[in-house]
């Protein structure tokens, strides 16, 4: 495992937009991130990765795409829609006109796609792209550091992939390698991931928490291995020169360790301290990103626990850039408690099965600090 290149995205938000929360930008109706066309409306629509928002576009003389006589924002930038936006339809970002790439930030990170003239290929990559969007956009949102793969500087690369008929040897496995992550197409098919997940036991296996989970890998790789961090990481996490593929076979073969709840968020985590950082990096983007989604969403809960009332609010800014940790873990417990609610009014399995233990939170507070440093 080695580091990345170097260049960074900066942060860019939009004035009026709020944080995971999205409206077309003409009639001002709620939209989806994933969503081409208002429904309110009917117009089109593109996310503008420079501007964090679902714009509302019209094709002007020069077969450019303008949101500006849209919006509310005087702006006349002009974009052309993503190559795979077009030809393929499995993308809905836009490119700015002074980009001479065909492709929008997003889809140029994935440089092995699956082979489309096999039946059903096509849904699982749009699938995969939807969820890599959606990665890319924490990216951004969280301020971290990520650059294009090349062979000569590295960087970041994703390959979907599909098993062969050449048995195990043909198995293709989601995992993350010198900044490529490769992802097994396998994983969109709802019934065979649900299948995986029950065989292993795991209470939460999502295509986006495989992107979350191995770009932790990545960044551990860029933000821990060779940093001042490492001495701490080991404290919380462990040595991670203890043998991995030794320690996986031992997981696989007798199971996690006794009372694993107890220091780790799932029992993945307790195989290797490398799977342990991965797997709280995920669960570190599970949390920001639903409490901004809720924030933006307006949502205010205040269920009483015991003496204590816990209290999440809008209004403010983003957990991660204005508040503390404690603030941020303190708005998490309610709103947890109210998505495993609802998903049990609907007779559905709880949303967030995990336990937040002592040890569990203070390696969340650590990659909050990582996080927060690799902002500046």
């Amino acid at each position: 495992m080695s580091g990345s290149g170097r260049r960074h995205r900066h942060r860019r938000r939009s004035n009026y937009e709020p944080v995971k929360s999205f409206h077309c930008t003409h009639c001002r109706a709620p939209v989806f991130f994933e969503n081409v066309q208002c429904m309110n409306c009917n117009l089109a629509l593109a996310f503008l990765p420079d501007l964090r928002i679902m714009a509302a576009l019209e094709m002007g003389p020069d077969c450019l795409y303008r949101y500006g006589q849209y919006s509310l924002l005087p702006d006349q930038r002009a974009y052309r829609l993503c190559e795979n936006y077009v030809q393929e339809g499995v993308c809905n970002w836009a490119v700015a006109a002074v980009d001479s790439q065909a492709l929008c930030v997003s889809c140029r990170l994935t440089r092995v796609i699956p082979n489309l003239r096999q039946e059903g290929n096509r849904a699982a990559w749009y699938r995969l792209e939807c969820a890599k969007r959606r990665l890319v956009f924490s990216l951004f949102e969280l301020g971290l550091p990520f650059n294009e793969w090349s062979a000569e500087g590295g960087g970041l690369a994703f390959e979907f992939l599909q098993d062969s008929l050449c048995g195990d040897a043909g198995r293709v496995l989601t995992g993350h390698d010198n900044g490529v992550i490769t992802i097994n197409i396998a994983e969109t098919d709802d019934a065979l991931r649900e299948g995986q997940r029950n065989r292993q036991g795991e209470p939460y296996r999502t295509v986006l928490g495989h992107f979350r989970h191995e770009i932790g890998h990545y960044y551990w790789d860029r933000m821990i291995q060779f940093s001042p961090n490492l001495g701490a990481f080991r404290q919380l996490f462990g040595d991670e020169r203890a043998d991995y593929a030794q320690a996986l076979r031992t997981h696989y073969a007798h199971g996690p360790r006794a009372n694993w709840q107890n220091e780790f968020i799932s029992a993945y985590a307790s195989s290797h301290p490398w799977e342990d950082w991965a797997e709280s990096w995920a669960h570190f983007l599970h949390m920001t990103d639903a409490l901004e989604t809720a924030e933006a969403a307006g949502l205010s809960l205040q269920p009483e626990r015991g003496n204590d009332t816990a209290v999440y609010r809008p209004g403010g800014r983003a957990p991660r850039a204005g508040r503390g940790f404690d603030q941020l873990v303190r708005a998490w417990i309610p709103l947890t408690h109210v998505l495993n609610n609802l998903n049990r009014g609907l007779g559905l399995p709880d949303s967030y099965p995990f336990v937040l233990s002592t040890r569990i939170i203070a390696k969340l507070r650590f990659i909050d600090q990582i996080v927060r440093n690799a902002r500046h």
